[in-house]
């Protein structure tokens, strides 16, 4: 299980295949995306890295983070994220993951924030059909209806689809298939939509119902400082 990467959303634009036919696909930008940590089983009791991107100013970091990143002798970042990882698929603390971390032709899942559209009724929120446009009904047309039962239950459940706040939900999309990566301007290609809005924080794993490509880099692609991209030799 290799290491998932954070990544922020840019977009939506599409890609022409030779066919000639446009795909539809959300630019993921991954620039200094670093480890900042590992979690071993000796020490923490499971395996990890504790990944973080984005610069953040020094004044809003807590002095104890600063340390943190100090030690690990990496800038203050502004969104951290840890992905559970096989043993032999640490990353050395301080290594950047690139984009051709992922290969084109390979599926991901994808986990993001929703957009947040504040009340909303159960016509928009669960896709209720309303009541009747005459016959009776005035004023109530796009309301739930009844919510409970008679004298027994006598009470409405819990879970009960009404009315209620929509959207900020934590959401993973999965299989989404990575179009093509650039590697100089740190952008990922994946088809499709992503949950978020432009400018969010997207976490990016390998898919779990899909096989890993034979091409993907193990334990991943990556660069270490003043140095060139290179990939991590097992043994």
């Amino acid at each position: 299980m290799r290491s998932g990467v954070i990544a922020q959303k840019v977009g939506m634009t599409r890609v022409f295949t030779d066919a000639g036919e446009h795909v539809p696909v959300t630019v993921l930008k991954l620039e200094g995306c670093q480890v900042v940590a590992q979690r071993t089983k000796e020490q923490n009791g499971y395996t990890a890295l504790q990944l973080g991107i984005g610069r953040a100013k020094v004044k809003n970091v807590p002095k104890a983070e600063r340390q943190r990143f100090a030690v690990a002798k990496v800038e203050p970042k502004m969104k951290l994220a840890e992905f559970r990882v096989a043993e032999d698929k640490l990353l050395p603390v301080g290594a950047e993951i690139t984009a051709d971390h992922y290969v084109a032709g390979q599926f991901v899942d994808v986990t993001g924030t929703t957009i947040g559209k504040g009340f909303a009724g159960p016509m928009k929120r669960w896709n209720f059909g309303g009541l009747r446009a005459t016959h009776g009904v005035s004023v109530s047309h796009r309301s739930h209806g009844s919510t409970g039962g008679r004298q027994d239950p006598g009470k409405t459940f819990k879970n009960k689809k009404m009315a209620g706040h929509m959207g900020v939900d934590r959401v993973t999309t999965q299989n989404l298939k990575v179009v093509q990566t650039d590697v100089e301007r740190g952008l990922i290609l994946v088809e499709g939509a992503v949950p978020g809005h432009a400018g969010g924080w997207i976490y990016v794993r390998d898919a779990v119902k899909k096989p890993l490509p034979k091409e993907a880099p193990q334990p991943g692609k990556f660069r270490v400082a003043d140095a060139a991209p290179a990939e991590k030799q097992e043994g």
